[in-house]
Formats: C-alpha cells, structure tokens, sequence
C-alpha cells in the first residue's frame, strides 16, 4: 500500500505515543523485582510497534485524511488495536516476559489506544473550532497538516465573520446541518441555537447547542441571540407546514433559508443543500415528481436533437436527457450565446461520457434545417424552439407565424423525412381558447403535429402553464423591480396563473415523449392556479421588504393578448387519465393533413403580403377560438 507523506509523519507521530505508553510501564511495576531489563523493554517496544502498525495499515487507518474521520473509522482504529494487542500478547506468552507484567501490558495497550483517539480528536476539535481561533493552542504546524492535511497558516489567512442562525428542526436533519456549519470553517453560518416542537427534546443540548421550543421562540429572543437567520431543517415539509413556517418566522425580520434535497432531484444525484427560501416555494405546493424509471430507460442509447436548445425549457431537457446515457445530444438553437452556455456546462458535467453537438441556424431556414437532420438522423426530436413573448407578437404577427407555424411545419416535415421516431412539441395553455397571437400560432402548431396521425414519426404535444424562472417570466421582472426599489407592476389584481418548476415541465415533457401514440395531447395536473398579486407580495416580502410600505404594488391593466384565467383544457373536449395520475390525455378531434394545408395555405399568403394586420385576420380564420379582441371583462 503506497502511502502519502503525510501518512508517514502520522506513523512517527503515533510511534512516539507508543514509547510514551511503554515509558509508563517502568512507572506502573518495580522493572528489577521483575527482572524486565533494558532489552526486554526495547524488544517488546518493537515488536508490539510492528503489530500496532501493520494491523493500522491493514484496516486502512493511514490512507484516510483525519480531518473528516468520523464514528466508523474510530472504530476502525479500536479494532485494528485490539487485534495488534492480541498479537503482542501471543508474543509475550511465547517469551521469557514475567507473567506479573502481562496486565500491566493490556493496561498500557489500552493507554497507547486512548492516546491516539485523543490525539486525533483534539485536532479534529480544534480545525472544527478554527473560528474561534483555537488554532493558537497548536504547537506543531507540522502535526497539523500531517493528521489534518491542512496548512495552519493558509486557514488562518481569512477571516469570517459568521452569522448566527437558528436551525428549526433538531432531528437527524438537524444535526446534520449543525455539524456542517461546525467543521467548515468557511461557513458563513454559526449555528446558535435549535427550534423544536418536540418535548422530549426541548430544554436538551446538541453539542452545546441548546434547543429553544417553537412557542419560545419569540422575536424578542432572536434578537437576544442575534439570530440572522432561521433555517428550515425539517424532512418532508407539508406545504402547510412549510406555509406557517414562512408566515410565522418571516415576521421576525430575519432571513429564511432551507436545509434539504433540492425540490426535484430529476436525474441528477444530487446531495442535500442550503439554499435560501425559493420563488418554488412561494407557491406553497409539493413539486411533483413525474419520471419513472421506465420512461428514463426509453432514452438510453438513442439519438436526441432538441430544438430551442438554448432555450429556459430545451437547455434543461438537455441537463436531464444528458443524465439518461443517449448515444448523442444535439442542441439546436440560433441564438448562439445561450446554447454555448449549456454546452459549456454539460461538457464539465459529463465530459467524455456525453457525445454532444451544437447547430447554429433558424428552423425557418428550411435549407439548413434539412442538411442538419440528414446529417444527424435524430430517433427523437423535442421541437422547443418558438417565440414566446405575448405583447412583443402582439406587434410583429408576421414573424410570430413565420417562427412559430411555418418553423414548426418545416421541423414536422424533416422528421418525416427522415423517419424519426417519435416527435414532442411543447405548447402553453395560452393556446387553448388564444387571445394573443403567440396562443393562436401555438395553436396552430398543435393541429399540425396532431394531424399527423398517420405518420411512421409518432408526433405528441406536451401543453402547460407558466414555468417559474424561465426567460420572460414575472418572477424575474419583479425581482428586478424590487431591487429598484419599486414599484411592482401587475397587470390586474384578479389576474391567475398556473405555475411549475422547469424540471417539473420538462419531466412532462419526457414522460409523454417515452409513452406517447401518435397524435395525443398531454396535459399536467398543476394544481390550483396562483394570484399573482400573492406571488408579488410574498417575493417582496422575501426578498426582505414589507409590500405597499417599503415596495409598493401598482395595477396597470391587462397588455394586449392577455386575459386573466388561463385554461389548460378546450371546452367540450374529453380528457382521461393516464397511467401516470398527474398527466391527462386531451381527446382533441384532430385536422385532417388536407385541412391543415388548406389553413397553412391562407396564413402563407397573409405572410407574403407582410401585413401585420392581415396576418392577425388570417389567424383569426386559422383559429376560429381566436377573438384576439378579449380584455378584463372577457376573463
């Protein structure tokens, strides 16, 4: 077993504890009474040396770094010396070594042992407690980077000032943070005390931490304890519980943050993590988790190219899909700088276990479109490309159908070129019942893809609400604007919307494009939509202001093409359930390919003229649930 350098020090370290320990056995009997001389003293002192250090190294107590030792490799440590003892008194037995000392030498095996844990220990305490400069007591630098591999003067070069924070929850989680916070001695957290609803550990310690109850834990205290922030460290938080939390500790002034598992872990194994209160978690729902393992397995080995690569929805499809070991991931996007972010950031992730690729062109560049999909042979195409923001379409129609439905057409019509296996399109509920001209093209793209049904290519739909965090979405404009100062802008008070996570979206998106038949229309349960004036004045509240007396909230009337419910179902039309409770089937009554071509046909000619205004009553022909006239009384 190769050993570092630092492991050898640690071997001399521990050599000179065992002469120490053998020393005190000169001090424990009358050594001439027991005629145990000189070379008895030097002989047994090398052989039990030999025995101590073969067996440490036999239970690999030298090829671990101390500085994180923990309960299993102490233990490792008793066992390996009680095993080296036991050789050593084989070793006495078959030796002239006077019977009188033999208990001497187990008292001193065991002195030798204690002396190691708690030379071990104090330096593990002491690193733990760097913060509070306990580094000073050190004597030797040198016995400091051995056990711990940490250079003194290096960890000393900084100083931290460290917040104090109150971890709710003393349970596992709990303590897990706790001990955290204590050994990196670049956290920016002190924890300061526990807040705890169960009696049998109020009132207790945790490592000298106390545990307040949650009824004495009042604002007057955290001031007293200088607490800056309460964190959250509680298992499976119901959302009502995670709501009181909220209410209950945000009154206090004091920021709030989370100990857990990141909201959706995906595909991605990812570890527990600290992480400030989430604009998720002002929707005060559980974020579902869609995928199943047989859905997962449909991916492996087969070829994706995902359109809108570089998009909010297309780079996480990328992030999941990347997990799912394909034979190739090909991010298609024209906007260079977003999709050359994601590949940057899969490439570190996966490396060379990822074979990854980049298009740059437009989907309405049908020409280049074309040379992409004969050169690649995608088995699968996620279509995610698409313009999206509502009032900008509102005054560009003629683009909004040219990127939008003919892009979409010219991605349809290559996939069945080339006989690709299965086609996802992702839309919005902005396309059920449109009023904007964005909903009305998204609309249109649906009735292509379903009209397909006939198809070798299996072509779907995935149809969805708002997606928290994506590019164009109200949670960063208000974030923005709260940073400002204010005010926040809502459009209408009474205004809805259906919100889900982005892993939450593209999961849907996956689940349908590994089960999907030809033509269907998956719809996710989202749950009960969300006033966005809640959401503004909960992320003001958040983000550590008091709405309408630090921020203030300023209604100004719905933009063009907006309503204020959005619905995710068309009137009329049956939805059933799938096999998986969260995601519906819309029973849609598709188009026939002649009547699509004939729709396609009035908005091409509309397009020609290059007439904003006509190509808005083209849609309006093309979409006969497109009014694109509907204001606040409409809903």
């Amino acid at each position: 077993m190769k050993l570092h350098k630092h492991s050898w020090q640690l071997i001399k370290y521990d050599l000179a504890l065992l002469f120490v320990s053998m020393s005190s056995l000169l001090m424990l009997v009358d050594v001439r009474a027991s005629k145990f001389g000189v070379r008895e003293f030097l002989l047994y002192t090398a052989v039990w040396g030999i025995c101590l250090l073969l067996s440490r190294a036999k239970f690999g107590i030298y090829s671990h770094i101390w500085r994180y030792g923990n309960a299993a490799l102490y233990l490792r440590l008793m066992i390996a010396d009680t095993l080296a003892g036991l050789f050593a008194y084989l070793y006495a037995l078959g030796t002239h070594i006077p019977q009188v000392l033999y208990p001497s030498l187990m008292d001193i095996a065991l002195f030798n042992l204690l002396l190691a844990i708690a030379m071990r220990l104090t330096y593990q305490y002491l690193l733990d407690n760097a913060s509070r400069q306990s580094w000073k007591i050190l004597q030797s630098r040198q016995l400091a980077k051995t056990l711990l591999n940490v250079d003194i003067k290096q960890e000393n070069t900084a100083k931290w000032q460290r917040r104090n924070a109150a971890i709710v929850g003393a349970g596992r989680l709990g303590a897990d943070l706790m001990d955290e916070l204590l050994k990196n001695p670049r956290a920016i957290y002190q924890p300061c005390c526990f807040v705890e609803v169960d009696p049998e550990k109020i009132g207790r310690q945790i490592n000298g931490i106390r545990i307040y109850s949650e009824g004495d834990m009042t604002a007057g205290l955290a001031e007293t304890l200088s607490i800056d922030t309460f964190i959250f460290a509680i298992s499976d938080m119901t959302v009502e519980r995670r709501k009181a939390f909220y209410e209950r500790y945000r009154a206090f002034g004091c920021k709030l943050a989370i100990y857990d598992y990141p909201s959706v872990e995906a595909f991605r194994k990812e570890t527990r993590r600290l992480r400030a209160f989430d604009i998720e978690d002002l929707l005060f729902r559980k974020p579902r988790y869609i995928m199943e393992g047989k859905a997962e397995s449909y991916y492996r080995g087969k070829t994706v190219l995902i359109t809108g690569g570089g998009g909010s929805i297309g780079s996480e499809l990328a992030r999941q899909i990347a997990g799912m070991q394909p034979e190739s991931l090909v991010l298609l996007d024209i906007y260079e700088n977003a999709t050359y972010d994601i590949q940057q950031e899969l490439q570190a992730a996966f490396g060379a276990n990822l074979n990854l690729s980049v298009e740059i062109l437009s989907i309405c560049d049908m020409g280049q479109l074309d040379k992409a999909f004969q050169r690649i042979r995608p088995d699968i195409v996620f279509h995610a490309a698409a313009h999206k923001h509502v009032p900008l379409l509102e005054k560009n129609v003629v683009e909004a159908i040219k990127n939008n439905v003919f892009g979409t057409l010219n991605v349809a019509d290559c996939c069945e070129k080339y006989e690709v296996e299965k086609a996802v399109m992702i839309s919005t509920d902005k396309a059920v019942n449109p009023t904007s001209v964005m909903g009305a093209t998204k609309r249109v793209c649906e009735m292509i893809f379903q009209s397909r049904g006939d198809s070798k290519t299996n072509f779907c739909c995935t149809r969805f609400g708002n997606v928290l965090g994506s590019r164009g979405s109200v949670v960063p404009l208000f974030r923005r604007q709260i940073e400002k100062g204010g005010p926040v802008t809502i459009t209408d008070k009474r205004i809805t919307r259906y919100f889900m996570t982005i892993p939450e979206a593209c999961q849907l998106v996956l689940q349908a494009g590994a089960l999907s038949k030809a033509g269907e229309l998956y719809v996710l349960d989202m749950g009960q939509p969300v006033k966005i004036l809640d959401l503004a004045e909960a992320l003001i509240r958040l983000m550590g202001h008091e709405p309408y007396k630090d921020i203030d909230i300023v209604e100004i009337g719905l933009r063009p093409g907006e309503k204020l419910y959005e619905e995710l179902h068309i009137q009329g039309e049956a939805c059933e359930k799938t096999e998986n409770d969260l995601i519906y089937i819309e029973r849609d009554t598709p188009k026939t390919r002649e009547e699509i071509k004939e729709k396609l046909a009035l908005l091409q000619a509309a397009v020609n003229k290059n007439e904003n205004k006509e190509a808005k009553e083209a849609l309006k022909k093309t979409v006969p649930s497109f009014s694109g006239e509907r204001d606040a009384a409409d809903g």
